[in-house]
């Protein structure tokens, strides 16, 4: 049976975009193998899809920081040791970058990417044995699977994007409400950001309809956001901070889930939640939520513009009714 490699480091949104790519695959060459090289901050998200059999974590952003150390050298001399521990018959790059393409060249099999005119950095097309064009323009999903398909020689998928996450079997903490909304106010940029006066107006709505909303959170910045939000509108709750697989579970439980450009909302779409996505600095057209059901997903705004809260909820309640 084949051996296959997929890499797609990071980041969140990305890795949640490329596991249609699994799915594809093992539907159209049962009993394969796949592992995924992912950043160790991602890698328990490829872990839920059952068609993957092993996840290779990698540390390049943090391995960046601190090249003087002996330590950071033995972690990377590891990693290229399991990397290479198995011949693949195809180590598929998926990410486009040259900081994965030469991961694809230190694997073992025969490396596939997208060609220069395709790649986010063309450069990155020097390092691959088969290099494809995959035309820019369309969503990143439709990207990865166009890519898949040269690759492997299958016809171009017309199905809807099956991202095959499963759960772990854990209980939600105790302590959270039933019916909740998890709101996903935190992202990469500022250009991103819905105002805080949008999120305590939105969370007050909810109240209304009896649903609690829930405030997670990564950094400092996005707790003390999260907590002036409640401050406002002490009827909100803020997470503790939780770890990425501990959000999928929340996520996946949520009555709704409502956020900005960030990587938690592309997993909550993966999930099959009922999702609205508020862009106000990037074009949803491309890194929009991408759902298997159309029906349960809106996109709201784009570049330079800022949903108002009555679109926002009245999205919400046609998402909410799939």
């Amino acid at each position: 049976m084949p051996r296959i490699l997929l890499i797609k480091t990071s980041s969140l949104g990305d890795v949640v975009h490329n596991l249609p790519v699994a799915s594809d695959i093992a539907t159209r060459l049962p009993g394969a193998i796949l592992d995924w090289v992912a950043e160790e901050a991602f890698a328990d998200i490829p872990a839920l899809h059952p068609s993957v059999s092993s996840v290779l974590p990698v540390a390049t952003r943090r391995w960046r920081k601190t090249l003087g150390r002996a330590a950071t050298w033995r972690e990377m001399r590891r990693f290229r040791r399991r990397l290479q521990s198995h011949t693949y018959d195809v180590v598929l790059d998926t990410q486009g970058l040259v900081k994965s393409a030469v991961i694809a060249r230190l694997a073992r099999g025969v490396r596939c990417g997208q060609d220069k005119t395709s790649a986010r950095e063309p450069l990155a097309a020097r390092f691959y044995d088969r290099a494809y064009p995959v035309a820019r323009g369309r969503h990143a999903v439709v990207r990865n699977r166009e890519l898949a398909a040269l690759a492997f020689g299958y016809a171009m998928p017309t199905t809807p994007p099956d991202y095959g996450l499963v759960l772990p079997a854990e209980p939600l903490p105790p302590e959270l409400a039933r019916d909740y909304v998890v709101c996903l106010h935190g992202t990469s940029r500022a250009s991103k950001l819905w105002p805080p006066a949008h999120w305590v107006a939105f969370a007050d709505a909810l109240l209304q309809k009896g649903l609690t909303p829930l405030l997670p959170w990564g950094d400092n910045a996005e707790r003390a956001r999260a907590e002036a939000i409640h401050a406002a509108c002490p009827g909100v709750r803020v997470l503790p901070r939780m770890s990425l697989r501990g959000l999928a579970v929340v996520l996946g439980h949520a009555r709704a889930v409502v956020g900005v450009d960030t990587g938690l909302l592309h997993l909550a779409g993966a999930l099959d939640r009922p999702v609205v996505g508020i862009y106000t600095g990037s074009d949803p057209q491309l890194t929009g939520v991408y759902p298997h059901d159309p029906a349960r997903v809106a996109n709201l705004g784009g570049f330079g513009q800022v949903p108002a809260v009555e679109e926002v909820l009245a999205a919400l309640n046609r998402v909410s009714e799939k």
